[in-house]
C-alpha cells in the first residue's frame, strides 16, 4: 500500500464547489496522515481555508486574471510539478484543469473520465455518476483508485481565530438577546435569485416578530442588498434602529463564514454562501429555482431546508441561466414570501 509524501488537490471552481471538498480532504488526511495536502482554489478563496487542520497549504489559481491563458496553465502545472507532489487530485473536469494536470508530470493523477480528454490526461480516471449521486460522494468518488470506498466523513470548516473573534464582538455590541436571521438575497447566476422584494417582505415579517435581521452579500452584491433593505424599511413595524443591518460588501469570506455560523437561521439562494451555512450546522432554508436538488449540490443534514416547486422545466441548465428561457421565471416567483416564512419561523423559535 503505497504512502504518499505530498498530495495536491485541484479545485478552482466556485466557493461551494470548494466547500464541498471538505469531506474528501478529510478522508485524505486520514488515510494519510503523514502527508503534506495542498489546496489549489480558485483565487480569493484561499483565506476561508487558510486554518483547516488537513491543509499544509492553499494556493489561489487566478483563473481570471493573470494565468487565464492556455500558456499559463502549462507554466503553472511545470512548476507545479517541480514542488515534490506524488499524488494529483482534479476535481474541476475543465480542459484547462486537464492541461495543468499533464504538464505537472507527477506519477499519479486522478481525475474524472469525462471530457474525453480527461483520459489522456490522468493516470486515473473514475465515473463522475450524474446523476446517481451527490456531489459530495462524487468528490469521494475520487478516491476510490487508492482503495477508499467508504461513506464520507462529516464536513468542518475550520475558520481563523480573527474571524471567528469578529464574530463575536459584533454579537455582543450589536446583537440582543432577539434572535439572528440572516438573509444572503444574492447570486452569480440572475435565474437563481429570489424576487428582492421577497427578500423584503420575510425581512420585514422576521423583524416585526421580533427577530434580528442581517442582510448578507459580498462584493458586487451591494446593489442588492440595498433594494432589500429600501423595499422593508416601510413595512416594518415598532422595531429598534438594529432590527435590520446591512452588512453588504463589509466581510471578508472567513468573517462571512463566522458570522453565518452563529446565525439562528439563514435565508439563501442556491449560492455558495449557502454551503457555508449547512457545513456548520446553521439552521437553513435554501430556494431552489432553475437547479434541483437531484443535480447533488444541495445543502445537507437535518438543519437544511430546500424550497423549490415543481416544474417540467425545471432544471433548466446545471448552473442556472442569465435569463429564464421561457421568461416567467415561475420557479423562483411561485416561492411566496408567507411559504418561506412558514419554514423560516420555527428555525427562529417564532
Amino acid at each position: 500500500m503505497h504512502e504518499f509524501r505530498k498530495i495536491g488537490v485541484w479545485q478552482t471552481a466556485f466557493l461551494g464547489d470548494a466547500v464541498l471538498t471538505l469531506p474528501m480532504l478529510h478522508a485524505l488526511a486520514n488515510r494519510y496522515p503523514g502527508a503534506e495536502i495542498h489546496l489549489f482554489v480558485r483565487g480569493g478563496l484561499e483565506p476561508l481555508f487558510q486554518a483547516q487542520p488537513e491543509l499544509a497549504g492553499v494556493h489561489g489559481f487566478a483563473k481570471r486574471g493573470a494565468q487565464k491563458s492556455l500558456l499559463s496553465a502549462l507554466r503553472l502545472g511545470r512548476d507545479i510539478g517541480r514542488q515534490g507532489f506524488d499524488l494529483w487530485i482534479s476535481a474541476h473536469a475543465s480542459l484547462r484543469s486537464a492541461m495543468i494536470a499533464t504538464a505537472t508530470g507527477i506519477p499519479r493523477r486522478i481525475g474524472y473520465d469525462r471530457p474525453w480528454f480527461n483520459r489522456l490526461a490522468y493516470t486515473d480516471t473514475v465515473d463522475r455518476r450524474f446523476p446517481d449521486l451527490e456531489e459530495v460522494e462524487r468528490l469521494m468518488g475520487l478516491l476510490t483508485p487508492l482503495g477508499m470506498d467508504g461513506p464520507p466523513p462529516k464536513a468542518r470548516l475550520v475558520l481563523p481565530q480573527e474571524a471567528r473573534d469578529a464574530a463575536s464582538a459584533f454579537w455582543r455590541e450589536r446583537c440582543g438577546n432577539a434572535p439572528v436571521l440572516g438573509i444572503h438575497p444574492g447570486s452569480t447566476w440572475p435565474t437563481k435569485c429570489w424576487p428582492v422584494d421577497y427578500f423584503s417582505r420575510v425581512a420585514a415579517m422576521a423583524a416585526d416578530a421580533g427577530a434580528q435581521v442581517l442582510v448578507l452579500a459580498g462584493p458586487g452584491e451591494e446593489a442588492v442588498a440595498a433594494q432589500v433593505v429600501a423595499g422593508l424599511t416601510a413595512g416594518v413595524t415598532g422595531a429598534g434602529p438594529d432590527a435590520v443591518i446591512n452588512l453588504a460588501g463589509q466581510l471578508s469570506l472567513p468573517e462571512l463564514a463566522a458570522w453565518i455560523d452563529r446565525l439562528d437561521a439563514y435565508l439563501t439562494n442556491d449560492s455558495g454562501p449557502m454551503h457555508l451555512a449547512w457545513v456548520q450546522d446553521t439552521p437553513l432554508v435554501a430556494l431552489f429555482g432553475p437547479t434541483v436538488r437531484q443535480l447533488g449540490f444541495f445543502p445537507r443534514g437535518e438543519r437544511s431546508t430546500v424550497m423549490e416547486t415543481p416544474l417540467a422545466c425545471r432544471p433548466c441548465s446545471l448552473h442556472g441561466p442569465r435569463k429564464c428561457p421561457l421568461g416567467h421565471h415561475h420557479c423562483m416567483r411561485a416561492l411566496t414570501p408567507d411559504m418561506v416564512w412558514a419554514a423560516l419561523a420555527p428555525k427562529l423559535g417564532l
